[in-house]
């Protein structure tokens, strides 16, 4: 007689075994609709599993947060199934949930199109229309290596293989199709709705491995709901416009090429905004207390060896030979070599907390698959810092610096943060005990700063726990871009220590710090946040002076020299095409200011402008407008120390 115990505390006491359905039919008709599974502790689970034992359970809804992945497991499934019914000679292999959507991959003789994408989707919702039951079953091993050799699928042969000898081993069936799984699923087809779209297809190696067959792998996406689909299709949408490689190259910021692979080759007016960005952190950070250095590129592998980076990060070393047989490393990272400078000389606990910044130039060998324009490059700048610090300063200088991130993340316009704590990872430098007090010192300093923050367990850096700052940008993406790490290990493996006030020897605490993550990725999230309409303290053209008649040439370069006196970075276009014409290409240059100049704006001493974005033009005598600009173009620390 199961006593089956809700999340409110109430009780319900059955006869014999029972099932989270008919616990929700129990419980009234309108719970029994919405149902799409149930939870026993961690544990989702079918609504058709018969419970035998008292059990905690919860019934899962659309209202829970965790209930796409279970939505677009079984769009994953009907997918298969919709394939298999049109392309009956594919082989199916493996299809999760992933985050945004779903894939599986086949193996099939005859590659897909992107056209028989429609097709398959079309066979989709006559599956969901069907409403076909979903059902699971317990299969012996044998069972299940029987069926699959029978049906010529080595897939799955070697799927059923690598399960666990302890773990059973289930299918799941929905009309004609059945698939090895540990499911849950949904109680129907018809339960998924038609909020989905597959998306793309692309070509996987079978278990990622590059000496593996090829499978050809289609992408979909789902949703609860219609509404919540075409938000998703239009971020997209907005996405493709913003993306920073297009904007980049039609901006003449950079571009990338295959002699440099994973390099930015960096034009006139990308490195204008690179350095607009980093004057404006170098003045933070000289506000904020910190000193800057830099450290060698080149570095002897017995440094790495002995901060623990050889072993977990040397398969993406970049390496060179001396002429003295020495193995030297490009830098992956810059605390070891901050390491180096603060064990120069004798520190004493007067001296503390001592803030370290570096714009480290590092290099990570990362796959060629893993590029992505200037977001995930080989060679990048750090804007890195670290603090050392006694244990009793954790506290105030993690909020300090929490503080200082989120005011710079509001300056470049973002106001969305969301906190991430990031706890030991399986495989890490130092003992329980020193994670045990990393993670407690790390968790009063979040509360001393007043974060809320969600738990990403086993994702801490491999010497000490993390925070990971998250921002979210015009049209709702998520980038993880700032770090807080709380580090026990690295003074203790290099060596660091200061002399406290009893005049003994301790370990300094060393705070891992970054802000905007990498320069690089940095303005390729900038782009896109702002679709290459920079704000105008960081457009690398602020200003463009274009004379109406060549009669009002001489008054353009004036205007443009008083402008370039007042600290604009201005240029004039003096090109015998229409003013119509000018504004509409520096329009799509994203100037943020266009002065247009004629005779009359000579006599006058006078200029119009128009603003980017706005069609409206407006009179100005030259002097206001030099008044009025000159304080729209100051950046946001500049502006606030002007008010």
């Amino acid at each position: 007689m199961p006593v089956i115990t809700l999340p409110d505390g109430s009780q319900r006491q059955y006869e014999g075994a029972v099932t989270p359905a008919a616990v929700a039919a129990d419980i009234g008709p309108g719970l029994a609709k919405a149902a799409l599974a149930a939870r026993i502790g961690d544990q989702m689970i079918d609504l058709s599993r018969e419970l035998t034992d008292d059990t905690d359970l919860a019934l899962v809804t659309s209202k829970d947060a965790d209930v796409l992945d279970l939505i677009r497991h079984d769009a994953a499934h009907v997918m298969a199934e919709a394939v298999l019914e049109l392309y009956p000679e594919t082989q199916v292999t493996i299809g999760p949930a992933i985050e945004n959507g779903f894939y599986y991959d086949f193996h099939r003789d005859t590659a897909f199109s992107e056209e028989d994408l429609g097709a398959i989707e079309q066979r989709m919702h006559e599956i969901v229309d069907r409403d076909e039951a979903i059902s699971r079953e317990v299969w012996t091993r044998n069972e299940a290596v029987k069926f699959y050799e029978d049906n010529n699928e080595p897939f799955k042969v070697e799927l059923v293989g690598a399960i666990p000898e302890d773990e059973t081993v289930t299918f799941y069936r929905q009309g004609a199709f059945i698939d090895l799984c540990r499911g849950p699923h949904l109680p129907s087809t018809g339960r998924l709705g038609h909020a989905f779209k597959l998306m793309k297809v692309a070509g996987a190696y079978w278990r990622g491995d590059s000496n593996r067959p090829m499978l050809q792998r289609i992408y979909g996406t789902a949703f609860l709901n219609q509404k919540d689909l075409d938000a998703y299709l239009h971020m997209l949408e907005e996405a493709e416009k913003r993306d920073h490689r297009k904007l980049g190259r039609s901006l003449d910021f950079f571009h990338m090429q295959e002699e440099a692979a994973g390099s930015v080759f960096w034009h006139k007016k990308g490195w204008v905004l690179y350095r607009e960005i980093e004057q404006y952190m170098r003045r933070r950070l000289d506000a904020a207390g910190y000193d800057e250095v830099k450290t060698p590129q080149l570095v002897d592998r017995s440094l790495w060896e002995a901060s623990g980076h050889w072993d977990k990060f040397g398969d993406n070393m970049f390496t060179a030979a001396s002429e003295d047989d020495r193995t030297l490393a490009l830098k992956p990272m810059n605390c070891p070599g901050h390491v180096q400078i603060y064990r120069q000389g004798i520190t004493s606990y007067r001296d503390l907390p001592l803030r370290m910044a570096e714009f480290g130039s590092c290099h990570r060998n990362e796959p060629s698959g893993a590029l992505h324009g200037i977001m995930r490059v080989r060679a990048f700048t750090q804007d890195d810092a670290h603090i050392f610090c006694t244990e009793d300063q954790i506290n105030s200088e993690s909020v300090a610096f929490c503080n200082l991130l989120l005011d710079i993340y509001r300056d470049f316009g973002f106001t969305e943060v969301r906190v991430k704590f990031s706890d030991r990872p399986p495989v890490r430098a130092g003992d329980d005990a020193t994670w045990d007090k990393a993670e407690a010192a790390l968790r009063d300093a979040t509360e001393a700063a007043g974060l809320d923050t969600t738990l990403n367990p086993g994702e801490g850096a491999f010497y000490g726990p993390k925070l990971e700052f998250v921002l979210r940008d015009a049209i709702g993406r998520d980038w993880q871009c700032g770090t807080l790490q709380v580090d026990f290990v690295l003074p203790e493996r290099l060596d660091a220590e200061y002399v406290a006030e009893d005049g003994a020897r301790h370990r300094p605490v060393m705070l891992h710090r970054a802000i905007l993550g990498s320069m690089e990725r940095w303005i390729g999230i900038l782009i896109e946040q702002y679709a290459g309409k920079m704000p105008p303290w960081l457009a690398p053209v602020q200003c463009v002076v274009a004379p109406i008649t060549d009669s009002a040439n001489d008054y353009a370069n004036e205007v443009a020299e008083a402008f370039k006196a007042a600290g604009f970075r201005v240029e004039t276009d003096m090109r015998n095409e229409k003013i119509g014409y000018k504004v509409r290409e520096h329009s799509v240059a994203k100037v943020p200011f266009i002065i247009a100049v004629g005779g009359r704006e000579a006599e006058n001493k006078t200029i119009a402008l128009r603003r980017l974005g706005l069609d409206k033009q407006e009179t100005l005598a030259l002097s206001d407008a030099l008044n009025t600009l000159s304080l729209e173009i100051l950046p946001p620390d500049l502006a606030q120390a002007a008010e």
